[in-house]
């Protein structure tokens, strides 16, 4: 059973999502705070360079199963054309002006 992205409840984790799964990059990028970081199965990862890989060049794609912590956590069902689908888990740090300064993602 997936949850609607209209009911997920961090406002700046629903904006994420909304964006990925629409590959609107402008959107996505205006969600994060100057300065975000973001680590792949616990590997730091460029932003700009992995955003461009696994989500907007290869239609990257999430169901989400799960939330927690206020909504910025998340288990997810996460698909692109270069891996196909696999369970992730991602994790949010949202600063006090609502935007995205961090993110975790990696396999559940």
């Amino acid at each position: 059973m997936t949850i609607q992205i209209t009911r997920l409840s961090d406002p700046a984790v629903r904006g994420f999502v909304t964006a990925v799964n629409h590959h609107d990059r402008e959107k996505f990028m205006a969600l994060l705070a100057p300065g975000v970081t973001m680590a792949d199965d616990g590997t730091e990862r460029d932003l700009e360079e992995w955003t461009d890989r696994e989500i907007f060049s290869s239609n990257g794609h999430m169901e989400v199963e799960n939330e927690s912590d206020g909504g910025r956590r998340l288990v997810a069902r996460y698909s692109n054309d270069t891996y196909g689908e696999m369970r992730t888990r991602w994790s949010f740090t949202v600063d006090e002006d609502g935007r995205i300064s961090r993110f975790e993602t990696g396999q559940a």
